[in-house]
């Protein structure tokens, strides 16, 4: 059995420790560890986090392969200290069936870069007016047990009662695209001033806040699970801090792009950063970081949405909407909320990993960092900084909104069950 002695960690960015991997699991935590038999890696007081988990990732296979396959993307993970994604339903053909999720499902597993846990389309086609098999999702190989339209709105409310009816009975859980589609016909950005100057068809925040307002009372209605996909509004943050306050079983993710960026950078017409929901407000970012902060927002989640060069290099109007994420993802955390003094390393793991498993019952992964528990790990420099450049990126796709943008911390070295996939920085 294969052991490794990571050597002066500081796990959860505490005090230096050695951490002992034996096989797949973890089978010491201390000062002093002996290294006999084991492979040696000099953390050098980097810090040791679970492997991230990431809610909400868009692989696009099967069919939009010129984008992303589930190798680039998990390869694209590893990089980034993920050891287990969930993959959106929304691809060519759209995961509707237990077919479909199986495929996805065990093209993770062949690949191996990190675990591929499907996510299930709430309706036919992504089309808003039947249910999918739920059921039949469930049951299959692949054991699905979140939902979603993403990139769409299950906007019709007896739609959205059913499918939170229907996965109460096995524990599952809706997660809401909240986007009203009335009132963003048209839309281009941010409703607001900047939107007004340039004359770019406005998506008003209440788009979002009117329908998490709804499925916040349809989930109590129900007794049901639902989760807030990327919210971007300070109003919605008040909405689900309300919520919870009675009681309600509802989860929310934030995007690291809304809590580093605004709306201002629009002005520039770079269509990298065209993203759905739009960048939002000053205001709104300082909202959405509080928010995390303090528990009212659960998780970040990438919501990684990878674009073939010709996709976005074209006019705004015309541009696809999304950025990459998924190797950029813990730096901007450590931007906008560890280095501002909002979220210690703990708190990243919480937000990162230990919640975006729960939520989505992602079995061994969100662990501590301790004696018999699956080694699902992450070593960060934490004092590297250094501008992202997308050329060295393992994901297919290069629209990120931060080339040639200076960024704290960088991810050294993974292991997903004890098995490295990140070594110095480089796809094992």
């Amino acid at each position: 059995m294969s052991k490794i002695l990571i050597r002066g960690a500081k796990v959860l960015g505490g005090e230096p420790q050695d951490v002992l991997i034996s096989g797949e699991v973890i089978e010491a935590v201390g000062a002093g560890l002996s290294d006999e038999g084991a492979e040696v890696v000099e953390a050098g007081g980097r810090v040791l986090l679970p492997g991230l988990v990431d809610l909400h990732t868009h692989l696009r296979e099967p069919g939009r392969e010129d984008s992303e396959t589930v190798l680039t993307g998990t390869r694209a993970a590893a990089s980034g200290g993920y050891t287990a994604v969930f993959a959106m339903a929304n691809t060519f053909p759209v995961a509707d069936t237990a077919g479909v999720v199986e495929q996805v499902y065990r093209l993770g597993k062949d690949h191996g870069y990190c675990d591929v846990q499907p996510i299930g389309a709430v309706t036919v086609g992504l089309e808003g007016k039947k249910l999918a098999e739920l059921g039949a999702m469930h049951e299959s190989a692949a054991g699905v047990t979140v939902f979603s339209d993403d990139g769409k709105c299950v906007d019709d409310a007896v739609i959205m009662r059913r499918a939170l009816e229907y996965v109460k009975a096995f524990g599952g859980v809706v997660a809401q695209h909240a986007q009203e589609p009335r009132l963003t016909e048209g839309a281009q950005m941010n409703e607001g001033v900047v939107s007004a100057e340039l004359g770019l068809g406005g998506w008003p925040a209440v788009a979002e806040e009117s329908i998490i307002a709804r499925d916040v009372l349809l989930a109590e209605h129900v007794g049901s699970r639902v989760h807030i996909c990327h919210l971007s509004t300070a109003g919605s943050v008040e909405i689900v801090r309300w919520a919870k306050s009675r009681g309600i079983d509802v989860t929310a993710e934030v995007t690291p792009h809304h809590l580093l960026l605004t709306d201002e950078l629009v002005r520039s017409y770079n269509p990298v950063y065209k993203v759905n929901p739009p960048l939002r407000t000053e205001r709104d970012v300082l909202a959405l970081r509080q928010a995390l902060a303090d528990g009212t927002i659960d998780i970040v989640a990438t919501d990684h949405a990878p674009h073939p060069h010709e996709d976005k290099d074209c006019e705004w109007a015309a541009a696809a909407m999304g950025m990459v994420g998924l190797e950029t993802a813990l730096s901007v955390v450590q931007e906008t909320m560890v280095d501002t003094g909002l979220l210690d390393w703990a708190g990243v793991a919480d937000r990162m990993s230990l919640k975006p498993a729960k939520i989505g019952r992602a079995a061994g992964h969100g662990r501590p960092v301790s004696a018999g528990e699956p080694a699902n790990l992450t070593l960060v420099d934490t004092t590297y900084r250094g501008s992202v450049d997308p050329a060295g990126f393992a994901s297919r796709s290069r629209n990120t909104p931060y080339e040639g943008r200076e960024l704290p911390g960088r991810v050294t070295h993974t292991w997903l069950r004890g098995r490295a996939t990140l070594v110095d920085g480089k796809l094992a």
